[in-house]
């Protein structure tokens, strides 16, 4: 495992590439389970490149940049272990150069949900995904499906600027008990981690009540905010149309979103499950692309 501390030093992925595909996993360190998984997964499909790299303009005031947990030196122990063949991470003066750079503008996708309540967020996650993809040229990357709204945004940039690289969304890793893996949880003591079971139950309480035939969509919501009542504070409990995102007042076949979001003591956490409702029946989805449910 080679690890690029700069830009200066991609060209040595040039070696690699001839053996055969890039595939990059982009983090923002702080790495868990989830993460290693991205890494497994991406290996089927090439040779693993993971960015490790905190990106400012994703956050916004009084947001947790500042103290976003950083452990580069963890995080390649980890690595270590896995099928990682290089690891990119550049500082942030590497990355960005002068004030009054290009940037990338979000799409209608990241209108609601948390774009509504982060401004300038998603412009920042596309920004910086887009140079990564420029820096390292991989032909494939794979991100987590925890993150439902920026894998759609993601794939509608990739789309629309024509960009020469394939998505994949790989379902969400969770501990034992449930709770989805995040970076985040490291901000919970022990009485915050288990008050944060509450967004997986308010999920599992909107599928249950898809299972059971209900289709208005103010019903699906109100069950799942009636589970979220653990949380400090609610910012949704949402139920969407995928792949766009739209808000439905009733729910028909196809493929749906359930998603939450809440403080949970100093976290912001967000959790989701992408549905798809047939003849009746509801099984898990995917997201991008075809919706595939195995990410594969």
């Amino acid at each position: 495992m080679i690890v690029l501390r700069g830009s200066g030093e991609l060209g040595r992925l040039e070696a690699l590439r001839e053996n055969a595909p890039l595939v990059l996993v982009p983090t923002m360190g702080a790495l868990h389970e989830g993460h290693l998984t991205l890494v497994r997964q991406a290996a089927v499909h090439g040779q693993v490149v993971v960015t490790i790299f905190v990106n400012p303009t994703q956050f916004g005031p009084g947001e947790d940049f500042a103290a976003y947990p950083r452990d580069l030196d963890e995080d390649l122990r980890l690595l270590a272990g896995t099928p990682t063949v290089a690891v990119f991470a550049p500082a942030v003066g590497d990355v960005y150069g002068r004030p009054g750079e290009v940037t990338v503008r979000a799409g209608r996708r990241a209108e609601g949900l948390c774009g509504a309540l982060r401004p300038g967020h998603f412009d920042g996650v596309l920004t910086v995904v887009a140079k990564l993809f420029g820096m390292v040229r991989p032909s494939l990357a794979l991100f987590g499906r925890k993150d439902a709204q920026q894998c759609l945004v993601l794939e509608q940039m990739v789309h629309d600027l024509r960009l020469p690289v394939r998505l994949l969304d790989v379902p969400t890793v969770r501990e034992p008990d449930g709770l989805a893996m995040s970076s985040r949880n490291r901000y919970l003591d022990a009485g915050q981690r288990q008050r944060a079971l509450c967004l997986a139950r308010a999920l599992a309480a909107g599928r249950a009540c898809l299972a059971d035939g209900q289709r208005a969509t103010a019903a699906v919501e109100a069950a799942m905010r009636a589970e979220l009542v653990a949380a400090d504070s609610v910012d949704y409990a949402a139920v969407r149309l995928l792949p766009e995102l739209e808000m439905t007042a009733s729910i028909q076949d196809g493929r749906v979103l359930l998603a939450v979001a809440a403080r949970v003591g100093p976290a912001r956490l967000i959790d989701n499950l992408a549905l798809r409702v047939e003849r009746g029946a509801v099984m898990e989805a995917g997201l991008m692309g075809g919706g595939d449910a195995a990410g594969t």
